[in-house]
């Protein structure tokens, strides 16, 4: 079979370390005018025939809203602790609502991770690195050399925990509401730990207890717009590898989430929040909460699309995690083998974001 001309002459390794040593992410290359995608963001056909127009999304399914007024008042919080456990057991997915962040910090965390990714190249270059050494890092796909083809987005990624990243070394301009943000994700993380630990029928205390809340990174996703949203993709299918997440996404949209075979949009609502499981917590709970495969589309919009996620991780990485011993029985058997939470990370960040492989790895 003859060679076509480009392939021979298209050097993607080069293409790609071109492309990260410019520092200029892929807002650059929309600021750069271009009206095509550098050939690297394409996305092989068996994934784009996923991504056409009405290809496999139910509209009929939504993913549920759940209402947190009244939640430490003993009627309403075991309504709560239903709906959740019903949530986390079937999509891995839910929003919330009424859960005591104030708008003005919503607000203004996300005007400020907004502003850092559209300031000049020059000033968020300094931070563009592909380690976390400092706590801080700028940079475009986290799997940008072991993917198959890069995805059309640039992240600010924060260490907020155990021990926050040096105050100055976080970009002046989102500075102060990161430090406000982190207060208030702290307390909401606690009271959804809470919850979803009463939903398994465990102590409301057991994931604080074992340091779940501890380790946190903060990432600031910017989605510019795409010039062939048909081609590639803004975040690839995954599943969050830690204990649970939590998203504040902006009225664009994008995001969907895997149900079945079948893939259903997380509609934007506003000042609510999107809460998922990690696969850390499905395995803590023995496959009684599922972690769902999720991702964002390539963003077709001229207006960029901008989200916040806090991931939440056990803060002792040398601890056995592994299902715990409460949900075990002769009836209910460990499903997953125990491991340390260093092996666990180091062989998600190995991988390339596909889907769900790290469950499997550790399953019995």
């Amino acid at each position: 079979m003859a060679t076509n001309v480009n392939d021979e002459e298209y050097d993607r390794v080069k293409e790609v370390k071109q492309f990260d040593e410019s520092k200029i992410g892929v807002k650059g290359l929309v600021d750069s005018g271009i009206t095509t995608i550098p050939r690297f963001f394409v996305h092989p056909p068996d994934v784009l025939s996923q991504l056409k127009p009405g290809s496999k999304i139910r509209p009929d399914l939504v993913i549920p809203a759940i209402d947190l007024s009244g939640v430490d008042s003993h009627h309403n919080r075991s309504l709560i602790v239903d709906q959740i456990r019903q949530a986390c057991s079937s999509f891995g997915f839910f929003q919330i609502i009424n859960h005591g962040v104030p708008l003005g910090v919503l607000d203004r965390t996300f005007e400020s991770i907004k502003g850092f990714h559209e300031e000049p190249t020059e000033i968020k270059a300094r931070f563009y690195t592909r380690g976390l050494g400092t706590g801080v890092s700028y940079i475009s796909n986290v799997d940008l050399y072991n993917s198959k083809a890069a995805s059309w987005r640039d992240t600010l990624q924060l260490r907020m925990g155990p021990k926050m990243a040096d105050h100055d070394q976080i970009p002046e301009i989102c500075r102060n509401e990161v430090i406000e943000w982190d207060r208030e994700i702290k307390r909401l993380g606690e009271v959804l730990s809470g919850l979803m630990c009463e939903g398994l029928g465990v102590e409301t205390s057991r994931l604080k207890e074992m340091t779940c809340l501890e380790g946190r990174t903060m990432v600031g996703h910017y989605y510019p717009k795409c010039p062939q949203p048909d081609l590639t993709i803004g975040l690839a299918y995954h599943t969050d590898p830690g204990v649970l997440t939590v998203v504040q996404q902006d009225h664009v949209g994008g995001l969907q989430v895997k149900y079945g075979e079948d893939w259903v949009d997380v509609k934007p609502v506003p000042g609510a929040l999107v809460i998922n499981v990690g696969d850390l917590l499905q395995i803590i709970s023995n496959e009684v909460y599922k972690s769902a495969e999720h991702r964002v589309l390539a963003n077709p919009s001229h207006e960029p699309r901008v989200s916040i996620a806090v991931f939440f991780n056990p803060g002792i990485r040398d601890d056995l995690y592994g299902p715990l011993p409460e949900l075990i029985s002769s009836e209910k058997p460990a499903l997953y083998r125990q491991f340390t939470l260093t092996d666990f990370m180091t062989r998600f960040f190995k991988k390339e974001l596909d889907g769900k492989s790290l469950t499997n790895y550790y399953k019995l």
